[in-house]
């Protein structure tokens, strides 16, 4: 009898600036058996985010670094077809950070039941997963938004984006998005009811936040910095807020961007202005899980929340959308249909 394979995409070197095709292998190898304890998830939906290109890099960071011809970092939804765990049985749906790759086998430490019934399986790694919690924690414990601020979120047309914006209107603020093109400016304003979109293509990004914004910035959202922040900076407001998610401008950079030296100016506003400026990652706030889900979910249940997914199909198709999504191709929550 042939042995069953596993299909994976690996890291086969290292990018220098935009990710290329000849950066990802396709492999096979054997499919992994579950020991004691153990579950073997067969991958249904794979996430794709932008915080994987840090990964494929070697600079120190947070998180330790893909290593080349491993599989590259992601969170999933598996289903269980094979279990030796008490708590897991087979057709459970569980995440898992398993990769880009078909097979993977876990204990179930670090994963969650995802329940079909309640939501897509897919939203575990959108609005319900990690995107949105990102969105949820860094909003209201960094940014803390009060009735009648101005908030503004970069990107904000992505899964992260978009919630932080619906949030923030929830809250009783005025939310305004920067997205790139008219199609998602649309979308943000006629279907997410943002009070604003700005798109950061047009040819005059500060004229237009400007005018988008006429009492200035309380919250920015920071996903994307360069030329975005730069139009912001002189628009927030004494005591301005500013959780820094992503910087995705700069992740393919390979050198320190051309131009005068602004962090003087920056530290200025910092004290003339008392601003308060944070970077986190999602997991500073992990006692918050199960909140953020109980509330997002409510929500989304009420009409209050809404969300797109971006679908591609086959794992074979994650290099091209990631690259793409560093591109800001993507129009909603990038995710890849696996099986």
């Amino acid at each position: 009898m042939p042995t069953a394979m596993n299909r994976r995409i690996v890291l086969a070197s290292r990018p220098h600036g935009e990710p290329r095709p000849e950066n990802f292998r396709l492999e096979e190898v054997p499919v992994p058996q579950p020991g004691p304890g153990q579950v073997l998830l067969r991958t249904r939906w794979l996430s794709l985010d932008p915080y994987m290109r840090g990964r494929m890099s070697d600079a120190k960071s947070y998180a330790t670094p893909v290593e080349i011809g491993a599989p590259i970092t992601a969170e999933t939804v598996g289903e269980v077809v094979a279990s030796n765990h008490p708590d897991h049985a087979v057709g459970d749906l569980l995440t898992a950070f398993a990769g880009w790759q078909e097979y993977f086998v876990t204990d179930g430490k670090g994963s969650r039941r995802v329940d079909p019934d309640a939501a897509p399986p897919s939203t575990a790694l959108g609005v319900l997963g990690m995107p949105g919690m990102t969105a949820y924690t860094g909003l209201l414990n960094i940014g803390r938004p009060k009735f009648g601020e101005t908030v503004v979120v970069a990107a904000a047309a992505g899964p992260v984006g978009s919630l932080v914006g619906q949030i923030a209107k929830i809250h009783g603020a005025r939310a305004v998005g920067i997205a790139g093109g008219p199609e998602k400016c649309r979308y943000l304003t006629e279907e997410l009811g943002f009070d604003a979109a700005v798109d950061h293509r047009g040819s005059d990004l500060p004229g237009a936040l400007a005018a988008a914004c006429p009492k200035g910035i309380d919250v920015y959202f920071e996903n994307v910095g360069g030329a975005v922040f730069a139009a912001v900076m002189p628009l927030l407001n004494p005591f301005a807020r500013i959780p820094v998610c992503g910087l995705v401008s700069a992740y393919n950079a390979t050198e320190v961007p051309p131009g005068p030296d602004r962090l003087p100016g920056l530290m200025r506003s910092v004290l003339t202005k008392r601003l308060h400026i944070q970077g986190f990652i999602v997991w500073d706030f992990a006692e918050q899980a199960e909140t953020f889900r109980k509330e997002v979910g409510a929500w989304i249940h009420d009409g209050r929340v809404r969300y797109r997914e971006d679908v591609v199909e086959g794992l074979e198709s994650a290099p091209e959308a990631f690259i793409g999504l560093l591109k800001g191709r993507n129009f909603g929550k990038l995710v890849v249909r696996v099986a």
